[in-house]
């Protein structure tokens, strides 16, 4: 006997399966019956945040060709209430990335009345066109559909500045040239140039901590702000160590090296409540950096590309937060074409192209680095810290820059 097809209205259904639009029938219905009846207890409502189960071949159910439409007090995929507030939310699956919605021409914009301004202050505006910058680049990238935002101001900026000088740099500079202003014996000049660079390579990783620290209370998202939390003589301790160990071992520690300070700033680092985890180790990057080496010259420096990419994809890929894990997909050829064309667009053009060439590094980064995974946000609560711009004075004379500018 024909029957009539709940989906189309096609009243010659001879079999189960419609020959207009295809839908299984008995399926169709037993979909709809389902939706009529809503959410049993204990069962997964279909509206729960998370990917919706859907048999095959049924969608979405339409009226008839011709029927009149579904009474308001039939539920559907898109009229059902929303779950109870009490409900935990599940966390959000898949691959995600960061984008970038700004444009040169506008950043463009901001750096010229930047330049205009540092020439007129003899300098001094420097630090709030450094904030600038940062506010826009940090307010164009966006993720999961909100902005980031930047709370630096050039006032922290420069007073880090003047401690910075005041404590670390003008002590070494005098160490560094009053021997020789006095006429001191080569013994004494030689013991004070050896104490200044012993300082210095213990003000360097100072810089690395306090930069980054500063940077990531700065920096939210969503409202909750990142943070750094640990103190800087371990990683002092981490650094000289290493340093060390790269020295003797003629670079071979050098992978060890960069990893032991990526897992202590990347394992201290914290978003809100939520901790990020690194659980990499140096050793895996041996072999690359040593093949890497080898074959320095006879690429004509090609093959450092080769172990920076590795390193990028090894240590996104042993990067987790709030349960999901990150992924690169940045190769050699990608990395080395975009550092070399952008040294040459800044020569040819004498950094006129600064504005676009920047852009373009910071979406290229996006597009390469993703998270994937079960992305637990909803438990994620504010933890601020009270930090200040001190390392970010030192940083800036160390050249330690550890962000996008």
């Amino acid at each position: 006997m024909a029957d009539t097809c709940p989906r189309c209205g096609f009243a010659e259904v001879a079999s189960d399966k419609c020959p207009q639009c295809g839908v299984v029938v008995t399926t169709y219905r037993a979909s709809l019956d389902k939706l009529r009846r809503g959410p049993q207890p204990g069962g997964i409502s279909p509206f729960a945040r998370g990917p919706v189960s859907r048999p095959e071949s049924a969608s979405v159910p339409e009226a008839p060709t011709g029927a009149p439409a579904a009474a308001p007090s039939t539920p559907g995929w898109l009229s059902a209430p929303p779950p109870p507030a009490t409900q935990a939310a599940a966390p959000s699956s898949g691959s995600r990335q960061a984008s970038f919605r700004g444009s040169g021409a506008t950043l463009f914009g901001v750096h010229i009345v930047n330049a205009l301004l540092i020439l007129a202050t003899l300098g001094i505006y420097y630090f709030w066109a450094k904030v600038r910058v940062r506010a826009y680049l940090w307010s164009e990238s966006e993720f999961e559909g909100d902005r980031f935002a930047y709370h630096g101001t050039g006032r922290e900026l420069i007073i880090g500045f003047v401690k910075a000088f005041a404590f670390f740099l003008l002590p070494m500079t005098l160490l560094n040239t009053l021997p020789e202003i006095f006429e001191a014996s080569a013994l004494v000049i030689m013991a004070t140039r050896l104490l200044v660079s012993i300082l210095a390579g213990i003000f360097i990783p100072v810089a690395i901590v306090g930069a980054r620290r500063y940077r990531l209370s700065r920096t939210s998202w969503r409202g909750i702000r990142f943070s750094l939390r640990t103190s800087t003589r371990p990683f002092v301790s981490l650094w000289v160590r290493g340093w060390l160990l790269t020295s003797f071992t003629m670079g071979l520690y050098y992978p060890a090296f960069v990893t032991n300070q990526h897992r202590f700033l990347t394992s201290n680092t914290w978003f809100g409540s939520e901790r990020f985890a690194f659980d990499g180790r140096g050793r895996d990057l041996i072999p690359v950096w040593f093949a890497s080496i080898i074959l320095f010259f006879p690429t004509f420096g090609l093959s450092w590309f080769w172990f920076l990419a590795k390193r990028q994809r090894y240590y996104a890929e042993h990067t987790r937060v709030a349960g999901a894990r990150f992924r690169s997909t940045v190769t050699a050829p990608k990395l080395a074409w975009l550092t070399i064309s952008t040294w040459i667009g800044l020569l040819c053009t004498l950094g006129m192209a600064w504005p676009w060439l920047t852009v373009r590094k910071v979406r290229r980064t996006f597009a390469w680095l993703s998270l994937d995974g079960s992305l637990a946000l909803d438990s994620i609560t504010q933890q601020a810290q009270q930090v200040n711009a001190t390392g970010e004075g030192l940083a800036g004379f160390f050249d330690a820059d550890l962000g996008f500018t």
